[in-house]
């Protein structure tokens, strides 16, 4: 079978920032809905699958606090004039026939690890520019990066390896050492993105390193690898994704995708005025579809 999984709030919050100042004759802000309406004509027309969902986040978990209190603290908050449009955009997704998933205690990037395991047979599509996401590729998951002018630029385990110079199950242990500023999580001292490649390149893994540290050829790598340990040891636990699905999320009819409700997507898009989006409703010119997973 053929599974998509969409990073929910990653691609709201591209869609937010991308298209500004746009509003309904009411005044109220449409430029989310409208961003993530094209997203979901986009996948029906091109991006066809039997399961699929959109994994939203439930705040911050509780297991991620309790290794690191300060974890993501350094996020502003959610601009209102978003937040007012995140119902239209739930109801338009489940309106395309998309499942909505979410838990507590679970990060949607948790949730899409989860599906990745339990429907470890499925050739699957992960859409998101969250880089944490690219320790799940394999070559039965491929990752799909929002690129411009439109679309995705799907990353295998080679665009994994050009983009970060590391392969996808040495993904953890790089950002471990680099640490994440969207995340607030410092990295080790001294140690960027071209010293971490060379030394993971090198020894494989972090963990091999701490059982030999004669692995690295630099004495300096080596001095700021075991300063840093405490901070690797955190950090793997912060950026490692938790794969144990719940047991209410372990179904596939949970994860099936439907078909579209064309009339209560143009209900919607004629509430928000979103007169470009009904335009492209069905009964326009066909469009050629594209094979994600080919």
């Amino acid at each position: 079978m053929k599974m998509v999984l969409v990073d929910a709030y990653s691609q709201i919050f591209r869609g937010f920032y991308a298209i500004m100042h746009l509003t309904d004759s009411r005044g109220e802000p449409t430029n989310a809905i409208f961003a993530f309406a094209k997203l979901l004509l986009q996948l029906e027309r091109d991006y066809p699958s039997t399961l699929g969902a959109m994994a939203f986040d439930c705040g911050k978990v509780a297991f991620r606090l309790e290794i690191a209190p300060e974890y993501k603290g350094n996020r502003s908050p959610t601009p209102p004039e978003l937040l007012a449009q995140i119902p239209v955009i739930r109801d338009l997704a489940q309106a395309f026939g998309w499942p909505i998933v979410e838990q507590n205690n679970f990060e949607a990037d948790d949730l899409i690890a989860g599906a990745v395991k339990h429907f470890a047979d499925s050739t699957t599509a992960i859409i998101s520019s969250d880089k944490d996401l690219a320790q799940l590729v394999n070559e039965h998951v491929s990752l799909y990066r929002p690129c411009k002018p439109a679309g995705f630029e799907r990353w295998q385990a080679a665009q994994v390896v050009e983009g970060f110079g590391v392969k996808p199950e040495q993904i953890v242990d790089y950002l471990s050492l680099l640490g994440d500023t969207a995340d607030n999580i410092s990295g080790v001292a001294g140690i960027g993105k071209k010293t971490a490649a060379v030394i993971l390149n090198e020894v494989g893994s972090l963990a091999e390193f701490y059982e030999n540290p004669e692995l690295v050829s630099s004495a300096k790598s080596r001095e700021k690898l075991l300063a840093g340990r405490e901070v690797v040891e955190k950090n793997r636990k912060l950026i490692a994704l938790r794969d144990d699905l719940p047991e209410d999320l372990q179904s596939a009819a949970v994860w099936r995708r439907q078909s579209p409700d064309w009339a209560k997507i143009r209900e919607i898009c004629t509430q928000k005025e979103l007169k470009s989006i009904l335009k492209d409703l069905p009964g326009s010119a066909e469009k050629v579809a594209v094979d994600l997973f080919a």
